[in-house]
């Protein structure tokens, strides 16, 4: 709770108490009679507890008044608590005032932990930036006076406060406030690095590229601020009820204090009547409840990795029909591993994998991390298969044994990294190492066999000028992509489709595993956009069989994710815009409109399953509140429910609301959680799926 939350609670308290006294001083015969029962007298008593918690909600009142714009619940509320005091109602006065305001500060108070729900996602805004100055001085300056150009230091622990290029230093950097992964990226000089970021044990000097105001970190905090402005239908709906409800019952208020007081001549008690009126109809249970459970279901989303740009979003994510997926980095890691190995004569397997992955131990490439992964799993089988001969020859350990032949960055004398080519790498022993593209080789003039793969990637390995061999890699499926596939389906979407850019044969088999219903390959940008407008089409399509009088029956909405700059497109034309959160891609970040902040496509069926319970929470808010509102109207029209009725049809329904809104403050929905998916069980069926059309 903050200090404003802190003093509206203290200054509840005390009115609580002054009300208390006054009431115990009115009813204990302590003061005469001629005072206790005159009413404007005991006014004067009950002004204390009233301004001490109403103060606040007067000024508003007056405010709104000055500015003409008066019709909201503080109006509504001052008008009813006046009118009360007027008809000799202090008590009831009174209580309207201090219950109003407790139901106030509990509103308040879930709202703040909703808000906070979120701010805790979002601890990566950098509270200062080390500058270094002339002469190597270093000046702690706020991160909105970092210039294009300055140098920062950046020391272990801190924060990247500004988007740059690494001039020294090589360090560990955890990114796991931006993208969830929970492995630390290398960086050394000439790496670019985001802001957000906090750095491991190294010293790093980097030069800032951009402006704070620019940078990674406040672009993500933006789309957070920017969420509470995009307001779903059903929020518009609330807005512009409130809009013409109040005039409307003000306006009704008068006329029960003015005609009946016409007609049977007792103006007291239709003013009296006028004020409950009044007190039962303020909108607040509406206008707060329904913005706090589309803000809790956002706060939700938040807390699991997911940011939501607007409740509007989370509106057309509970009618999600179709979902249509890039593959490459979406689907599939953007990972590589080594599934062959093609060897030239008189070569091994492990030799060409050892020599390849000495020359890739300097890389931080994926490649190049897949190539020493497979040389390490290569000697592991190896030392289990010659252990008992190894103990034998103890005395003569070698190099085939598999004990001396791990890769060690030492062993590389040398190293030059050709872009789009490969590594050439000299060895402490004097072997020189080529390990890339055909490209590689034929600008080396090696004597090559190429290889013909049209799914895997290639890395030709040659040393000391001879050709040793062939690895061929590829890109590997997410482990959790077929289990979140079927759990989409499980959670409502009828629809899953594969877009790429890849080869025809390496789109189909991915689709194959996963099951997709349709598979679309060789797609440039401009092919995909044309596609998600053909099944947007497809979706608005009147249902004339199933409806035979219908003119345009939406079915639903389509969703695509993305990751890359060439999907950027795409994101922007879809219903709704799913981004993988890696920041490599600016783009894709904020053309979507909701972002995956951990890469784990299983959040999208437990957003779904949170937007579902978000629109049903809102809906329930909206029939309890008016059902119970409209009830207490008439009865208090008609006399039968006096002033405690309307508090409780006011201040009791509303916060009846905002504790069914706060059940979505709980944590995100498992709604749309289907268990654990057998996921090699979704990649047998996938061959049996009468829906497969591969395109």
């Amino acid at each position: 709770m903050d200090e404003k939350l802190k003093r509206k609670r203290r200054s509840i308290i005390i009115a609580l108490v002054l009300y208390a006294v006054v009431l115990i001083i009115e009813h204990s015969g302590i003061l005469p009679d001629s005072i206790a029962e005159n009413h404007w007298i005991m006014m004067v008593f009950y002004l204390a507890p009233y301004l001490t918690a109403g103060w606040q909600v007067i000024r508003k009142a007056g405010l709104g008044i000055v500015h003409g714009q008066m019709f909201d619940e503080s109006f509504l509320m001052t008008l009813a608590t006046f009118g009360a005091f007027v008809t000799g109602e202090n008590a009831e006065a009174c209580a309207v005032m201090l219950f109003y305001q407790i139901g106030e500060l509990f509103q308040d108070y879930a709202v703040g932990k909703s808000r906070n729900s979120i701010a805790e996602l979002m601890e990566i805004e950098p509270e200062y930036a080390n500058v270094e100055r002339e002469g190597g001085i270093v000046e702690v300056i706020d991160p909105d006076d970092v210039e294009i150009g300055d140098i920062l230091v950046i020391k272990p622990g801190e924060k990247i406060p500004v988007d740059g290029t690494v001039v020294s230093g090589s360090s560990m950097v955890n990114t796991t406030a931006l993208t969830g992964e929970p492995v630390p990226r290398s960086v050394r000089e000439g790496d670019e690095i985001i802001s957000g970021c906090v750095n491991g044990e190294g010293l790093l000097r980097i030069r800032a590229e951009k402006c704070y105001e620019d940078s990674t970190v406040m672009k993500i905090l933006e789309m957070v601020e920017e969420a509470s402005s995009r307001k779903s239908r059903t929020e518009q709906f609330i807005t512009r009820f409130a809009r013409y409800y109040t005039p409307v019952v003000v306006l009704g208020a008068l006329i029960l204090a003015i005609v009946p007081s016409l007609i049977t001549g007792h103006p007291a008690t239709w003013l009296y009547r006028a004020c409950t009126f009044l007190v039962i109809s303020c909108p607040c249970a509406l206008v707060i409840s329904v913005p706090l459970a589309f803000f809790g279901g956002i706060g939700a989303a938040s807390r699991a990795g997911v940011l939501v740009k607007g409740s509007n979003y989370l509106e057309l994510m509970a009618r999600l029909d179709t979902v249509v997926s890039d593959k490459t980095g979406t689907l599939t890691k953007g990972e590589f591993r080594t599934n062959r190995i093609e060897c030239a004569e008189s070569v091994s397997g492990t030799e060409v994998l050892e020599t390849a992955a000495l020359a890739e131990s300097m890389s931080t490439h994926p490649i190049a991390l897949s190539v020493r992964e497979a040389f390490e799993r290569e000697i592991t089988g190896e030392r289990r298969e010659n252990q008992d001969e190894s103990r034998k020859t103890s005395g003569e350990i070698g190099e085939n044994n598999g004990e001396n032949r791990e890769i060690h960055s030492e062993r590389i004398e040398d190293f030059e990294n050709v872009t789009g080519q490969g590594i050439i790498a000299m060895t402490s022993d004097r072997h020189r190492i080529l390990a890339g593209s055909a490209l590689l080789m034929k600008d080396h003039g090696i004597d090559f066999s190429p290889v013909d793969d049209p799914v895997s990637t290639i890395i030709y390995v040659a040393r000391d000028g001879q050709y040793l061999g062939a690895i061929l890699i590829s890109d590997t499926i997410r482990p959790e992509a077929a289990d979140a596939i079927y759990r989409m389906r499980h959670a409502g979407v009828r629809r899953f489709i594969m877009l790429t850019g890849d080869r025809k044969e390496a789109g189909e088999e991915i689709g194959r595993q996963l099951a997709a219903d349709e598979v679309h390959s060789e797609l440039l940008p401009g092919d995909k956009v044309s596609l998600v407008e053909g099944f947007l089409a497809e979706l608005a399509e009147p249902e004339t069989k199933r409806r035979r009088f219908s003119r345009r029956v939406d079915r639903g909405k389509l969703a695509f994710i993305g990751d890359g700059i060439n999907d950027a497109p795409v994101l922007t034309r879809a219903d709704l815009g799913i981004a993988m959160g890696s920041m490599g891609s600016d783009a894709a970040i904020e053309a979507a409109d909701i972002v995956i902040m951990d890469d784990d496509l299983r959040k999208i069926p437990e957003v779904i399953g949170t937007a579902r319970k978000t629109i049903r929470i809102a809906k329930q808010n909206i029939v309890f509140a008016l059902s119970v509102k409209i009830l207490i109207l008439i009865f208090g029209a008609l006399g039968i429910a006096g002033m405690w009725a309307a508090v409780f049809a006011d201040v009791g329904v509303a916060v009846i609301c905002i504790l069914n809104s706060m059940r979505m403050l709980r944590g995100i929905s498992s709604t749309g959680r289907a268990g654990t998916a057998d996921t090699d069980k979704v990649r047998r069926s996938a061959d049996s799926l009468c829906c497969l059309n591969h395109r």
